[in-house]
């Protein structure tokens, strides 16, 4: 097995923590940007693909209409399990689908969002198709995607330090998935090959990201991301030990107290 293989294993306790630690640090600076630059468009039916645990579907709950509808997929059961526990302003349907295969069908949504999960994609064109398939005509993809990892402090600094421990074989994973589908032309080219006809609108948005402790970022990362199944794939005793070392590098780099450190994605918008 191959380290990109743990790349989709968001089990066990790790959507517990990726919502308690994860979601403050990085998703929600974004998850508001994304609800309202939706609802200027003022959808009717609304399926966001790739959930996790619902902090972007907690936006668009409370920024929404209560008359547009909202249905909330991801691949990962315990992500929507985790998501639908902790809940939502107004009702949303939850239902489990494969971004390559929706359940749902043709011409069936205004618009389709996605924060923070196309990158996870394993066919990203079919994905794309798939979300062009379930709009309307005139409808509308909207989905983020991190930038390069060198663009986000705490992701690289703790992408580093990792690297110190395992020198034979880096932990790879930050950069590899979350952090690895950044470049614009790929981006473009992934949505044309998928259907897509006019060109994408891409910006790129930069915000702070904010810890109390320079080890909040740490467990983050560690224990709240398959990160932690690339660790115990290596050596699992060590998962302690690589938190620490973790830590230890967010402290050296900005500080023992309030931690505070860059983070940047691209928002990419295209009509069906």
């Amino acid at each position: 097995m191959t380290s990109a293989d743990n790349d989709h294993g968001f089990t066990g306790s790790i959507p517990n923590l990726y919502e308690q630690h994860l979601v403050p640090l990085i998703f929600e600076p974004y998850s508001a940007h994304l609800a309202n630059q939706l609802a200027e468009r003022s959808p009717g039916r609304v399926l966001e693909i790739a959930a996790g645990t619902g902090v972007a579907t907690r936006s668009l709950a409370s920024l929404l209409p209560e008359n547009v509808s909202i249905v909330a997929t991801d691949l990962n059961q315990p992500m929507l399990d985790q998501a639908a526990a902790i809940g939502t302003k107004r009702p949303v349907e939850w239902r489990q689908a494969d971004a390559m295969q929706l359940p749902f069908p043709d011409g069936m949504f205004d618009a389709v969002v996605c924060q923070f999960g196309a990158m996870f994609f394993p066919d990203k064109t079919k994905a794309f198709a798939e979300a062009r398939r379930v709009l309307r005509l005139g409808g509308v993809l909207m989905f983020s995607v991190w930038d390069r990892i060198e663009d986000n402090e705490f992701a690289d600094t703790v992408t580093q330090a990792l690297a110190s421990m395992f020198p034979q074989d880096p932990p790879r994973f930050l950069a590899r998935t979350p952090h690895g589908y950044h470049d614009r032309p790929s981006i473009a080219r992934d949505l044309a090959n998928g259907g897509f006809t006019a060109p994408p609108r891409i910006s790129t948005v930069a915000a702070r990201s904010h810890a109390t402790s320079s080890r909040d970022p740490a467990i983050a990362y560690c224990h709240g991301t398959p990160l932690r199944n690339e660790i115990e794939a290596h050596d699992a005793s060590r998962l302690g030990e690589a938190t620490d070392v973790a830590a230890a590098a967010i402290a050296r780099k900005f500080g023992r107290g309030t931690v505070e450190g860059k983070i940047q994605a691209h928002m990419i918008i295209i009509e069906n």
